[in-house]
């Protein structure tokens, strides 16, 4: 498997203060240090594959890579925009639990704000 990171766009790359409405309508800026990240990724040698809940549609790929471009990261053609979900050494999401074997309970199920709603 090659050294794929996959990044969730909405709460990662993306601030994502202002509610979802349509998967092209991106209104707020990159959450610090994200493009300094994938950057740093892809001068260790890792692909990096932006996902999300857009990239069911063409026109929510191209809003992503259209809202790199309009945020100061030029450089999109060495990011892929995959429409289903690939295989990855790491995702990273803010709305991620990692499994290690052990389910989480119900609490932390209803306790549970990604970062940025906390």
């Amino acid at each position: 498997m090659n050294k794929t990171i996959c990044l969730d766009f909405d709460g990662v790359i993306h601030s994502y203060q202002q509610k979802f409405t349509t998967p092209e309508t991106i209104p707020d800026p990159p959450v610090p240090g994200a493009f300094d990240f994938i950057n740093e990724c892809l001068d260790h040698g890792y692909l990096v594959a932006v996902f999300s809940t857009r990239s069911k549609t063409e026109s929510g790929v191209r809003a992503m890579i259209q809202w790199f471009k309009d945020n100061g990261c030029k450089d999109t053609e060495f990011i892929s925009f995959p429409t289903d979900k690939p295989m990855a050494i790491l995702y990273i999401d803010d709305r991620a639990f990692e499994f290690r074997g052990v389910f989480p309970r119900m609490e932390w199920l209803d306790r549970f704000k990604p970062w940025n709603k906390q």
